[in-house]
């Protein structure tokens, strides 16, 4: 269970600085890891409690938003008790080692093992689980829906499409791998297209974008497979009971492939316990870890050929994009850029 919930209160059972060879002495003989994480799933108790049961390594754990985190690190410096970072999307992991909070690290089993377009340049930060991005569509009022990212800017769905704001980072994200794909001149095009397709402003979540759909409010709305899969699996309220009507498109299938969300982590920069944080990136890319994943929180594995849950099997096969998360990050601050060149709330 986690010492605290709070991102301003750090409560571990080590507090005492651990630097020079104090640090070395820990890494050698610790059976313990400082974990900090902005995946707040309670399914993954699952994935610290068979760590902690194979290793004997103790997992102390603080939960917060991933920019608190990363400041919370930054201010620790050297002090900082943090062993590892986990965060979700590509934005926020590069976000994190732009920081100065998460070092290179070798392993030949997450090299191996984690494709090489889900990992940094610099190894410093490596994806464990994904989320597709794809077009949900409302089967009784659309017809053709579009059939990639692109098309979603086509005027013949104005007063259709509903999607988050663009200081979400999935938006970011999305439009961060059409700079990438497409480059910035056509992103920017889809950018003020999307706007002009709006049925409402953008607001809410995933789950808000979904239920937008089966509203009325809006016939066109991008989400994240595993909102879906999740509702398909247990009761989510406004959108579980009236899915019946609600279709959905892997998109650019004949393309670059779906865009995919990435929910990953590293090994923080003063790490006190690094072997003991290496191994646990090295758990999580493992094969019974990633079925947690999929089985737990309805995300697909990072690992290829790792089976999915049921849920998510439901959607389909279909082509992901292959874009290397690395240089799709780097394009972030261009995509914002352009948001508020045309105008994206």
């Amino acid at each position: 269970m986690p010492l605290s919930k709070s991102p301003l209160t750090l409560a571990l059972a080590t507090t005492t600085a651990l630097t020079g060879a104090a640090a070395a002495w820990a890494d050698g003989h610790s059976k313990e890891l400082n974990l900090y994480s902005s995946r707040h799933y309670d399914t993954d108790e699952r994935l610290y409690s068979d760590f902690t049961e194979s290793t004997g390594i103790k997992i102390n754990r603080i939960e917060g938003k991933a920019d608190e985190l990363i400041a919370r690190m930054q201010a620790e410096g050297r002090n900082s008790p943090a062993d590892i970072l986990l965060t979700v999307d590509t934005s926020r992991l590069e976000r994190a080692k732009n920081a100065g909070v998460l070092q290179s690290i070798d392993s030949a089993v997450l090299e191996e093992k984690i494709p090489a377009n889900l990992q940094d340049d610099d190894n410093q930060w490596f994806g464990f689980s994904q989320r597709a991005r794809i077009i949900f569509y409302d089967k009784t009022d659309v017809s053709a829906p579009p059939a990639d990212y692109v098309s979603l800017a086509d005027p013949k769905y104005k007063g259709l499409v509903c999607h988050r704001s663009s200081s979400n980072v999935y938006s970011q994200t999305l439009l961060a791998a059409i700079i990438e794909n497409h480059g910035a001149k056509a992103a920017k095009a889809w950018a003020q297209g999307m706007v002009d397709n709006f049925a409402r402003d953008p607001e809410g979540g995933d789950t808000d974008q979904l239920r937008g759909i089966v509203s009325g409010e809006c016939d066109i709305s991008v989400a994240n497979t595993y909102y879906f899969a999740r509702a398909l699996r247990r009761e989510v309220k406004g959108l579980s009971d009236d899915m019946e009507d609600i279709g959905w498109i892997f998109p650019a299938q004949d393309a670059e492939g779906a865009h995919m969300n990435l929910s990953g982590g590293g090994v923080a920069a003063n790490a006190p316990n690094r072997k003991n944080a290496i191994a646990f990136l090295e758990y999580l890319a493992s094969d019974k870890a990633q079925e947690y994943f999929s089985a737990g929180n309805d995300e697909f594995p990072a690992v290829p050929g790792v089976e999915v849950s049921e849920s998510v099997a439901k959607l389909g096969q279909f082509k992901a994009d292959e874009v290397n998360l690395s240089a799709v990050a780097k394009n972030v601050p261009e995509a914002q850029k352009i948001f508020n060149e045309v105008g994206w709330k």
